[in-house]
């Protein structure tokens, strides 16, 4: 059986349509069509049900999946291999939301260029525009709080990131802790809010998990940058959400103060995300298990 057409057979069962995967596999439309019905032709059995949207896999298609996909992957881990042992640079190529990939995942991966690893990084700000050019093969590891569905995808929990009520001392001082705590957001009447999007992402979030509510105030200052909304929390713009590892040294020094501490603090979850079967690769396989190591101490 030609493995060319095992290959396809298994980037089209990951991907669950003939169109995404011609793009992770580099090839035309047509021509992963025209594979897969010569796979089906030599096997006398169809492999996938054509829909309006994708395909989904027959039965058949699923047992061979099953049978050739872990193969295939061994093969590609052996050819990254030997490009390895030749001196190739291999080139990683990140995504992910610009804070967290400039102050955790690119400092984690820096070490890895004195292993002959390049890196290159994008920093779309929408979990879908990192899923989306991973499908593409524009990205080889992406970082993201939603994980992604299917079978195109691995994702893997990476960490927990804590969220923090905050504001500048001035704020801070009009604010009665004991009134936050027994009144909730009615205690922050009338001082102004600072996000990364006029939807209060992470205002949003907080407010349902800590006070049971939502909330009723439009943002005063939006900056589609996390950093961007810690400078201007601490300089007198408004109280903020902010994950704790952005604003630690922060709090540390005073120039913003936690509002609250509450019992269960919100969590968010970070994932690692690459394509299926692309861990087999030994470069990004490196990277991926260098994050989670790096992550242990986050």
């Amino acid at each position: 059986m030609d493995l060319a057409l095992l290959r396809t057979f298994v980037a089209v069962h990951r991907a669950g349509s003939f169109t995404r995967a011609a793009a992770l596999l580099g090839l035309s439309q047509p021509a992963v069509t025209s594979q897969i019905r010569t796979l089906e032709r030599q096997l006398g059995r169809p492999l996938f049900h054509r829909q309006s949207r994708g395909v989904t896999s027959t039965a058949i298609g699923d047992e061979l999946a099953r049978k050739a996909a872990p193969h295939l992957d061994a093969l590609l881990e052996i050819a990254g291999t030997q490009q390895e042992a030749a001196g190739a640079v291999r080139t990683l190529h990140l995504a992910g939301p610009p804070e967290f990939l400039c102050l955790r995942v690119l400092p984690a991966l820096a070490p890895l260029v004195g292993q002959g690893q390049s890196l290159r990084a994008s920093l779309p700000t929408e979990a879908a525009q990192v899923l989306e050019g991973l499908g593409a093969c524009q990205f080889d590891l992406g970082v993201t709080t939603t994980r992604p569905r299917g079978s195109m995808f691995t994702a893997t929990a990476l960490c927990d990131e804590e969220h923090v009520l905050v504001a500048a001392p001035y704020w801070a001082a009009l604010i009665d802790p004991e009134l936050l705590r027994t009144k909730g957001p009615a205690a922050m009447d009338g001082i102004p809010l600072v996000e990364v999007h006029e939807s209060l992402p992470l205002i949003t979030r907080y407010w349902a998990a800590v006070f049971d509510a939502l909330p009723t105030a439009a943002a005063t200052v939006v900056a589609p940058d996390l950093r961007a909304v810690l400078e201007c929390a601490a300089t007198g713009g408004g109280l903020a959400v902010l994950p704790r590892y952005l604003c630690q040294d922060a709090l540390d020094s005073g120039r913003v103060v936690a509002l609250l501490e509450p019992v269960v603090p919100p969590l968010r979850t970070w994932f690692l995300v690459v394509r299926a079967g692309s861990l087999a690769l030994a470069h990004l396989a490196r990277a991926h298990d260098h994050l989670l190591r790096a992550a242990a101490q986050w």
